[in-house]
C-alpha cells in the first residue's frame, strides 16, 4: 500500500512538472506574463515536492540517497530543478529554465517509470562509507555541470540563428545574450572539469581501500576519465583559438551526448558501478 500510495505520488509530481513545461513554453511563444507565472508556481510546488521526498529519504535511510543508479537518477532530476529555480531567481534567463527542466523531465520520467523499483541493487551497508558518499555527489554534481554548458550551447546556436537569418522578435528578448551564453558554457565546463576529477580521484581511494578486486581499466572509469580529456580539449581548442563559437558550442552538445551514454551504459557495462 505505501509502495502504491509513493508511486502515486510521484506521477502527480510527473504531471505537474508537464504542466509547468506547457506553460513555461506559452510564456515563450507569447510572453505571456500569466502564463510564467503560473509555470513558475506549479514548477515550485513540484520543487516542494521532490524536496520533501528527498529530505524523507535521508532521515528513513539515514544516508543521502544516491548510492544507487535509482537514487542518483532522481538526485540529478533535482539538482536540475535546483539549478533553474536559481536561474530564475537571479539571472532572469527563461529559456535557459525551459531547458534545464525539459532535461530534468526527462530523468524524472525514467525515474518514475523505472521496473522494478524495490529491487535496484545498492551497496551494502557495511561499504557505506563518507568518501563513496563525496565521489558519488561530486559526479553527479559535475553532470549537472555539464548539463548547464548543453543548454548554454543549444541557446547559443538558436540565438547565433535568429540574429543572422533576421529573426529576432520582442518574443526573444528573456534569451541569454550570446556573449551570456558564451560565458555560461565556458563557467560550467570550468566547474565541471574539476569537480568530476575530484570524484574520480575519491573514487579511485574508496576502491582501493574496499574492494578486493577493482581495475581501472573498468568501463566506468575509462568513460569518465575520456570525459575530461573531451572536455579539456574542447576548451584548450575554444582558448587557443581554433575552435570557433559556433564550433564550441556543438562540441559542448555532443560531449554532453557522451555523459548520457556513459552515465547509462558504462552503469551496466562496468564491474562495480552497479550504483551508478
Amino acid at each position: 500500500m505505501a509502495e502504491m500510495t509513493m508511486a502515486r505520488f510521484h506521477e502527480v509530481m510527473l504531471v505537474l512538472y508537464a504542466v509547468s513545461l506547457v506553460f513555461y513554453f506559452i510564456d515563450y511563444l507569447n510572453k505571456d506574463r500569466v502564463a510564467h507565472r503560473s509555470a513558475f508556481w506549479i514548477l515550485l510546488v513540484v520543487y516542494l515536492m521532490q524536496s520533501g521526498f528527498l529530505i524523507a529519504q535521508v532521515i528513513e535511510m539515514k544516508r543521502f540517497p544516491v548510492l544507487s543508479l535509482y537514487e542518483g537518477i532522481y538526485f540529478y532530476a533535482w539538482l536540475l530543478i535546483s539549478l533553474s529555480m536559481i536561474l530564475q531567481a537571479f539571472y532572469r534567463v527563461g529559456f535557459a529554465v525551459f531547458f534545464l527542466n525539459v532535461i530534468g523531465f526527462i530523468f524524472m520520467t525514467i525515474h518514475t517509470f523505472t521496473p522494478s523499483q524495490a529491487g535496484q541493487t545498492t551497496i551494502e551497508h557495511s561499504l557505506i562509507s563518507e568518501l563513496l558518499f563525496i565521489h558519488i555527489t561530486f559526479a553527479i554534481l559535475s553532470y549537472a555541470a555539464f548539463a548547464m554548458s548543453f543548454v548554454f550551447a543549444v541557446l547559443y546556436l538558436l540565438v547565433y540563428n535568429m540574429l543572422k537569418n533576421k529573426k529576432w522578435t520582442s518574443r526573444f528578448t528573456r534569451l541569454p545574450s550570446l556573449q551570456q551564453s558564451m560565458v555560461g558554457m565556458k563557467v560550467s565546463i570550468y566547474i565541471g572539469i574539476p569537480v568530476l576529477l575530484i570524484s574520480l580521484i575519491l573514487g579511485t581511494q574508496w576502491a582501493n581501500i574496499v574492494l578486493d578486486k577493482w581495475s581501472i581499466l573498468d568501463v566506468k572509469i575509462i568513460g569518465s576519465f575520456f570525459l575530461i580529456i573531451i572536455y579539456s580539449f574542447v576548451l584548450f581548442l575554444q582558448r587557443s583559438g581554433r575552435l570557433s563559437v559556433n564550433d564550441f558550442a556543438w562540441a559542448n552538445i555532443f560531449s554532453f551526448l557522451f555523459i548520457i551514454i556513459n552515465f547509462f551504459l558504462g552503469s551496466k557495462l562496468s564491474q562495480f558501478h552497479f550504483w551508478m
